[in-house]
């Protein structure tokens, strides 16, 4: 063969190999396009990928596409981006061009999800709970991040091995939660038995609530019976215990916290609804025994109501005159807070025994820091309030119609 020859064969040979890789090319965006549209019809949504795109035919048929934007259409705001999303599914999903719900597996990379474009997106939806879609082998997502209005949840890793409306779903899901100053690391395993009202779940793991200068790590345990309908969905019979231990330089004071109420969320707001808390001290230190009933919602802010009792006056706390002195002595007392989630706002406290009544107020951001130094600084928390008593017996001398004001003088 002369040399001319075969550099004219090697030519027509990258030539052809040109032509087969742009087919291959056209392909994968024709099938991402196809995909893509079938998706973003289903839902009433514009989805765009602006990164490469593969896929692959032999097997399960697989699409993986990068730089993922999906929107309202008329809304500039993107509903979700993702750096890379998988989508496996069987043949089956594909001769019925996406019309049925039944996939093989969904990863997504690095997906931001705005929970305000989310609910007006909802909002748009056709009534109806619609049908469950199907992943045989799961969902992935890695390093998710949730944006609501003053929060957010960061570093989110969750896993289903498995997702079927009829087959229990089991779920691991680690992140950060974010709302100013204030950030709570999770890390958690969950169960539901089936995807249907009235189905055993159950949830435990590791919550930590952090700010400067202290933290409050704690394990739990959660139990009740899912619950999903046109109103939003939820756990029924929800019963909480957590062991949990306030920490600050050396101070470390544990306590168990026990939490039982239907939980709801619906339009973008948890509600617990009525709720019951019991609160133990787990040796001497800061917390009090406390039984207590109200309400808890959380939505763009916090919003708190308990009313219950003290069964015990921590040793800890500042010291009651007589005939207040009984640290036995059960405490009524009721708590209203509405503010930030960071609990950085002002709480309002009422306690009474017998006909001694005290009205206060305070910042939980305060109080914690007046905790670290309680033992060598001021008796006295950094409050606000009045407090009036019949009768105080005070070195010797006994006072009748007593008022106190306190005032927080920085």
């Amino acid at each position: 063969m002369t040399r001319g020859k075969a550099w004219l064969i090697g030519g027509i040979g990258l030539l052809l190999a040109l032509v087969v890789l742009a087919v291959l090319l056209l392909q994968a965006k024709r099938v991402e396009q196809f995909a893509l549209g079938r998706a973003g019809a289903a839902l009433g949504l514009q989805i765009e990928a602006s990164g490469a795109a593969e896929y692959r035919l032999r097997g399960t048929p697989t699409l993986v596409v990068r730089d993922v934007t999906a929107r309202m259409p008329g809304n500039p705001q993107p509903l979700l981006v993702a750096d890379r999303v998988l989508l496996s599914l069987p043949w089956s999903t594909l001769r019925a061009r996406l019309q049925d719900l039944d996939f093989t597996r969904i990863e997504l990379d690095s997906p931001v999800l705005d929970l305000g474009v989310l609910q007006a997106w909802q909002a748009t939806r056709p009534p109806g709970d619609g049908r469950i879609p199907s992943l045989s082998k799961g969902l992935a997502v890695i390093d998710g991040t949730l944006v609501a209005d003053g929060w957010r949840i960061e570093a989110i890793d969750l896993m289903l091995p498995l997702l079927d409306a009829d087959q229990p779903v089991r779920a691991q899901a680690s992140g950060r939660h974010v709302a100013g100053a204030t950030t709570l690391p999770f890390d958690l395993d969950g169960q539901v038995e089936r995807l249907a009202d009235g189905s055993p779940l159950g949830v435990s793991g590791e919550v930590t609530i952090v700010r400067e200068g202290w933290q409050l790590p704690a394990r739990l345990k959660m139990r009740g019976s899912w619950r999903s309908g046109s109103e939003g969905w939820g756990i029924d019979r929800m019963r909480l215990g957590a062991t949990a231990a306030y920490q600050a330089g050396d101070t470390r004071t544990p306590f168990a916290l026990g939490l039982v109420a239907p939980l709801r969320f619906a339009d973008g707001a948890t509600r617990l609804s009525p709720l019951a808390v019991v609160v133990r001290p787990l040796g001497d230190g800061l917390v009090p025994a406390l039984k207590a009933t109200g309400t808890l919602e959380l939505e763009d802010e916090l919003g708190l109501e308990l009313d219950g009792t003290f069964a015990n006056w921590p040793e800890a706390w500042p010291a009651l005159p007589a005939p207040l002195d009984d640290p036995a002595a059960d405490t009524d007392f009721s708590l209203d807070y509405s503010g930030a989630t960071t609990l950085d706002d002002v709480a309002a406290i009422s306690l009474a025994r017998d006909a001694t009544r005290a009205d206060i107020r305070l910042r939980l951001a305060d109080v914690t820091g007046w905790m670290e130094t309680a033992a060598t600084g001021t008796p006295l928390p950094p409050l606000e309030g009045t407090a009036t008593t019949p009768r105080l017996d005070i070195a010797g001398a006994t006072l009748h119609g007593v008022t106190i004001t306190i005032e927080d003088d920085e």
